[in-house]
């Protein structure tokens, strides 16, 4: 794990491994999840390119950083790793609430990104999802994080993957639910704070775009995925079938094999 001064002084921590000449990959995952949450893409994304990993505010090291939150300062902190690095530029892959903050990165430094992958996310709040995640954070702070592993883990993750690895989801729910409350309650109101104007600059973003989402996705429906398709110009739509949010763990061999030819097809 490597460390950052972010523009604001806090320690933002991140992991790196993957071909030292390889094309850099920017990796930026979710609500209360670290960089083990691409756990699963480590060896096939790692074999062609150079990828960084944040632990965003509030999880795995980066945990001393002050209340609040805000996802435009998270973005600023994925540029501190690329400046801490030496890199130029880099693919962007950001999910749920990580896609959110490669959104503002596009918008805001789209002269450090080369293309963005928009997995499971969304470019503006619905009234049910805003009181969805102010229900968590209301939860979480009063309950703890156990407040989650029940009807929380059934929005992120879909009913074909409880069944098949029920045992597993018990094992990674416990690694999440080590997290701080107060912590993920300031990610949730950094989401919350996001203004949805954002969405009218996606217009201005000119790399290349893959939108990806799944068939049972329930948090953030195939509409959020369309719109945001259609809101940046040029951008690919995938649907990956019976996947719900947390698709890069459900379907990893499908979501790596997109992923990795929407990459190749930029890179060429």
């Amino acid at each position: 794990m490597r460390y950052v001064t972010a523009t604001d002084g806090v320690l933002v921590a991140y992991d790196v491994w993957g071909r030292p000449d390889g094309v850099p990959l920017l990796m930026i995952q979710g609500l209360g999840t670290d960089s083990r949450g691409w756990g699963l893409q480590r060896r096939a994304f790692g074999r062609r390119y150079r990828c960084f990993a944040i632990d965003n505010r509030g999880v795995g090291a980066s945990t001393n950083a002050p209340h609040p939150f805000s996802l435009e300062q998270m973005a600023r902190d994925a540029v501190s790793v690329l400046d801490a690095e030496g890199v130029d530029t880099a693919h962007v892959m950001g999910a749920s609430m990580g896609g959110a903050i490669s959104q503002i990165l596009g918008v805001r430094h789209g002269e450090r990104v080369r293309s963005l992958v928009l997995a499971c996310t969304a470019c503006r709040h619905h009234p049910w999802r805003r009181e969805l995640l102010a229900e968590w954070a209301d939860r979480v702070r009063s309950d703890g994080m156990s407040a989650m592993s029940g009807d929380g883990m059934r929005w992120l993750v879909g009913p074909r993957f409880h069944r098949r690895f029920g045992v597993w989801i018990n094992v990674l729910g416990r690694l999440v639910m080590q997290g701080d409350p107060e912590h993920f309650a300031a990610q949730v109101d950094a989401i919350l704070d996001l203004h949805d104007d954002l969405r009218f600059e996606l217009r201005d973003v000119h790399v290349p775009a893959l939108v990806i989402t799944g068939s049972q996705d329930m948090l953030t429906p195939l509409g959020d995925a369309e719109e945001l398709a259609e809101m940046i110009p040029g951008a690919r739509l995938r649907e990956l079938r019976g996947a719900a949010h947390g698709l890069m763990v459900e379907q990893p061999n499908a979501f790596n094999r997109a992923v990795l030819e929407f990459l190749h097809d930029v890179d060429a």
